[in-house]
């Protein structure tokens, strides 16, 4: 992941740089970055929340 940085001078001009690095992303680009900050904070065997989830709607279930 590329860091970059930007120094603004009010909230404004933060919100709206952040607005513009968002949408210029594609869909396959924030995915990935999705992904890699899941590893980094949880990573690489941490269970899917949907597995989990279903996982305990079955055991609700029986």
């Amino acid at each position: 992941m590329e860091r970059i940085v930007n120094i603004a001078k009010s909230h404004k001009e933060a919100r709206d740089w952040d607005i513009e690095q968002a949408i210029s992303m594609t869909p396959e680009k924030r995915q990935a970055i999705a992904k890699e900050l899941k590893i980094r904070v949880f990573g690489k065997t941490a269970k899917d929340v949907k597995e989990s989830h279903r996982l305990q709607m079955k055991d609700q279930r029986d």
